[in-house]
């Protein structure tokens, strides 16, 4: 090849690299130069070796033509829209153009964004704050995420100047023990089992005379009972109901036996030591005919001094069961709107005959179950949207707490008084879409001044980097923010909190698993300063093997998308792993 060949082809190769617009003409030129100068080119290459000069290899020019060829036709398959543009363009290939412009996934406008970067949630700036749903700031700097008493008016004292204020002084009051108690924030996590449950928590309860006895119930209906002291000793009931397990209770006169509420529409009397329930009511005798037509319940409570058991169901009716003779009593009575779904029923601790009830319907209401009458309620307690829960305070009865889905908690501070608005709205997140139980904030029943609740929070929070949900423990009569208890361990949602009647022990249910805190103590404090508390898990779901419906927790394969298989086969061995080391929860 002789040079002017060789500069002819390093032009028509750096030509064809570089995408020339008449690639067609110059490859019909570069043609006609090629015959013309074929006749030349073996003298030409004779003389380049007789003077020592290379002569190039025109297979590896070839396999590098080849090589982008195939880059090219490759990017052409990726980005055919491009290619067919570029072909139309008289056969220059077209480049391809990423769009680094940002578009909000909530509003679909271009110039900012919204969603999490890495543990901090970025609001979208068009839409109301998601905290206080007021608009003009974000979450990130509401006013309420700075400070939760913002806004919030404190409790004053009150003065005794009606009859009613001296019959609660002398009658209620004087029960009550005025020395405050020393209070401790179980702000420690003990011990954990991990996805103890098949599917979410949806209820805890302690027991109340097995201090280290907590009852679960999930979204199968599955009834957990664990001793979270030995750790290993644990049990579970799938046989009790056959979905959504809302609410359990404890029978005062017998604590074996434990009455549970499904959204199978039964109520379920169940003995702890063996597992065998008995059903007390069922509300879907002919099974299932639509969902118009299927009634769950959700809300229950006891009336120890009457022997009832109180229930109401997704459609607003309140029934009555007596427990000795397990059968129902009466009619069924409207006490919410028709079709709203009664969400909790709590009946006053100092008079049980008043009953405490919240709804869909966005009001909680007050009921004298001596003279029940539909559309006769002593009060009705307006709200901005669902109602999770409402129950009256531990000790005296005379305050009410509710928690709402417009993420405020209402606390009215006196029963007897003007219940038309709360005594104090305190901003709180708890609203969320779906696929969670329902945030229910508590009274703490050890605290004798009922100014202390707990409740989850929904949104996350960055914590070095992490993005955690804490619980908190709130001042309810100033709104405060007491404490907020998280571990690096724990990264999902806790909806559903328990405290201890007795011992200062929190209970939270996250997910499928089930956790336990204690108060830091001083020592603890002083170590964990030099380096981190082991904690205790237990490792486990439950089986799918029944046995009379009860079995151990041993095989942990199973998750919510494999609940509607069946005939699967469990293995019979026992798998409670106790594991201590530094909080890391691997399964």
């Amino acid at each position: 090849m002789g040079p002017t060949t060789r500069a002819q082809f390093v032009y028509n190769r750096r030509r064809r690299r570089s995408g020339g617009r008449h690639a067609v003409e110059e490859a019909s030129d570069e043609e006609e130069q090629r015959q013309d100068s074929s006749s030349s080119s073996s003298d030409e290459e004779d003389e380049a070796e007789a003077s020592g000069e290379e002569v190039a290899d025109d297979d590896d020019d070839d396999e590098e033509v080849e090589e982008e060829a195939a880059v090219v036709e490759a990017a052409a398959k990726e980005h055919p829209a491009a290619a067919a543009a570029g072909e139309k363009r008289g056969g220059r290939k077209g480049r391809i153009t990423i769009s680094l412009k940002k578009v909000c996934k909530v509003c679909k406008r271009t110039g900012h964004e919204a969603g999490f970067k890495g543990a901090v949630y970025i609001d979208c700036p068009m839409k109301p704050c998601f905290l206080c749903k007021m608009p003009g700031h974000t979450t990130l700097t509401c006013p309420h995420r700075v400070a939760m008493e913002h806004g919030v008016i404190p409790a004053p004292r009150r003065n005794i100047n009606t009859s009613l204020d001296y019959v609660f002084q002398s009658q209620v009051k004087g029960k009550i023990s005025m020395v405050k108690p020393k209070f401790l924030i179980p702000n420690q996590l003990e011990c954990g089992n991990i996805k103890f449950h098949q599917r979410r928590v949806t209820c805890l309860e302690f027991h109340p005379t097995r201090n280290n006895v907590l009852l679960s119930g999930d979204k199968k209906g599955l009834l957990g009972i664990w001793d979270y002291v030995k750790l290993h000793e644990k049990i579970t009931y799938d046989s009790v109901h056959s979905c959504i397990l809302n609410s359990m209770k404890i029978d005062n006169a017998n604590d074996g036996i434990l009455y549970t509420a499904s959204s199978d529409g039964t109520i379920s009397c169940t003995d702890l030591d063996t597992g065998i329930g008995s059903p007390l009511l069922n509300l879907n005798p002919n099974g299932w005919n639509g969902p118009s037509s299927w009634r769950m319940i959700y809300g229950m409570d006891l009336n120890t001094d009457k022997g009832l058991i109180l229930v109401a169901d997704n459609f607003g009716f309140l029934y009555f069961l007596d427990r000795r003779s397990k059968t129902r009593i009466g009619h069924p009575i409207l006490i919410h709107k028709k079709g709203s779904k009664v969400t909790t029923l709590h009946c006053s601790p100092a008079h049980p005959e008043v009953l405490l009830s919240s709804g869909n319907d966005h009001y909680a209401r007050i009921w004298d179950t001596r003279k029940l009458e539909a559309n006769s309620p002593l009060a009705s307690l307006a709200h901005g949207r669902v109602v999770n829960s409402g129950y009256f305070s531990p000790q005296s009865g005379n305050k009410i707490l509710t928690t709402c889905q417009d993420n405020r908690i209402r606390v009215w501070d006196y029963i007897f008084g003007d219940l038309q608005s709360p005594s104090r709205e305190i901003v709180h997140s708890h609203d969320f879409n779906r696929h969670l139980t329902p945030f229910k904030a508590e009274w703490d029943p050890k605290d004798y001044t009922e100014t202390v609740a707990v409740v989850g929070r929904y949104i996350s929070e960055n914590y070095n980097g992490v993005a955690l949900h804490p619980i908190d423990f709130i001042d309810t009569s100033s709104g405060k923010l007491l404490a907020e208890v998280m571990d690096p361990d724990i990264t999902t949602i806790s909806p559903v909190n328990k405290l201890h009647p007795q011992d200062d022990i929190l209970a939270t249910g996250s997910s499928r698993s089930i956790f336990i805190w204690k108060p830091k103590t001083e020592d603890e404090l002083t170590e964990e300063r030099t380096k981190q508390k082991a904690k205790e898990y237990v490792y486990g779901s439950g089986s799918r093997k029944k046995t009379n419906g009860k079995h151990d927790n041993s095989s942990d394969d199973d998750s919510d998308g494999d609940s509607g298989r069946k005939n699967k086969k469990t293995k019979k061995t026992r798998f409670t792993c106790i594991t201590k080391g530094k909080g890391k929860s691997k399964v």
